[in-house]
């Protein structure tokens, strides 16, 4: 079916309906986000298991700005010239997770192809505050490809996160579509080289419902075990605005389940498979 002709305001299934955040961590997480007005892509991507995470003291932080470089056809983040890097951020940062008393951040960022060093220093230098200000706190480091560039992947692997992860997003096929300035190969490399460069533990993600073929996923999958990686998370994509890639198909559960079955028996040591599954669902079961 052409994309033009998807109705994007047909009913989600059941089984895609989200449960209301509750309970006492939970409140006071938004209590302390509300009053200091802390950035967390937990609510500004208004993900489906905030309360579940934060219950937990998992929450995400997105660095480097909040204007991506790149134009991911399905990103609700928005694309253009980004500003200035703001080199008090790792310290903000920092800060703030020792304010919500964090136990696991997960780090992401947007694409910085505008700067020589891709934002990886600042990357460096957010780890590093984390360590320095809240010791306790353990950090997966959720990074754009850096062009494949390995001088500064290395940064990131110098300042040992627990988790360095990169997210493969959709199939071969699609990717250009979906991900118009990446590239598959290009990704898998980058996941590849971190385990070779000696990263404990990498992690990866896709989204299913863009229009690809059973056999797809499972050859992701694969291509994705082949690359040695250790974590997969694998959840339904959900269209942020009318602007972006409609879902082409709602994937059911029991689905779900047989992609996660076939990704445990090529032995990653952790498995994410269901519909609102999400990069950073689960991430501190994610460092063991």
């Amino acid at each position: 079916m052409n994309q033009a002709t998807i109705d994007t305001t047909v009913q989600k299934p059941k089984w895609i309906r989200v449960k209301l955040p509750t309970g006492k961590n939970y409140r006071e997480l938004r209590t302390l986000v509300d009053k200091y007005k802390l950035n967390t892509i937990c609510q500004s991507g208004s993900c489906p298991n905030m309360g579940e995470c934060w219950g937990e003291g998992t929450a995400t932080f997105m660095i480097l700005g909040n204007i991506c470089t790149r134009s991911c056809g399905f990103c609700g983040v928005k694309t253009g010239k980004p500003l200035d890097v703001n080199w008090d951020e790792p310290e903000k940062v920092a800060r703030s997770i020792k304010l919500m008393k964090i136990k696991h951040a997960v780090l992401t960022s947007v694409d910085r192809d505008d700067l020589k060093d891709m934002g990886s220093i600042l990357w460096a230098e957010t780890v590093n505050a984390v360590r320095r200000i809240s010791p306790g706190t353990t950090m997966e480091t959720l990074i754009p490809d850096f062009q494949g560039i390995t001088k500064h992947i290395d940064r990131l692997i110098e300042v040992s996160p627990e988790v360095i992860s990169h997210n493969m997003e959709t199939v071969k096929r699609l990717t250009r579509e979906v991900r118009i300035q990446a590239k598959y190969e290009r990704s898998l490399e980058v996941l590849r080289y971190m385990k070779e460069a000696g990263q404990n533990r990498t992690k990866t993600g896709l989204m299913l419902g863009l229009g690809e073929e059973r056999d797809e996923v499972f050859q992701t999958i694969e291509d994705i075990r082949n690359a040695n990686v250790d974590v997969i998370t694998i959840g339904q994509y959900l269209q942020p605005t009318k602007k972006h890639l409609p879902v082409k198909k709602f994937i059911t559960p029991e689905e779900f389940n047989e992609f996660g079955d076939f990704a445990r028996n090529l032995g990653f040591r952790h498995v994410e498979s269901s519909p609102l599954v999400r990069s950073s669902y689960h991430a501190e079961k994610h460092i063991h």
